[in-house]
């Protein structure tokens, strides 16, 4: 199974790299996908590539459902 995640773009490194929040991890993923990324884009990223721009709701619905999830499948977050 594969996963893309969201990312906010923080910061462009090189006309194809830039570095990337994912859930407040900064990482840098490469560009050379896609055209045009602005800082403030969000992007989804899949291993160290960006993809595609997503709409900034989008992005952060599917971010507050990957943490629900995670919330969910956590034993210590119960207590």
């Amino acid at each position: 199974m594969c996963l893309a995640i969201p990312a906010c773009v923080e910061e462009i490194v090189s006309e194809d790299c830039a570095i990337v929040n994912l859930s407040g991890i900064r990482r840098e993923v490469s560009l050379a996908l896609m055209e045009n990324v602005e800082i403030g884009d969000y992007v989804i990223v899949h291993v160290g590539f960006a993809l595609q721009k997503i709409d900034p709701l989008e992005a952060q619905q599917t971010l507050a459902m990957f943490a629900k999830m995670q919330n969910e499948d956590d034993p210590i977050a119960d207590n």
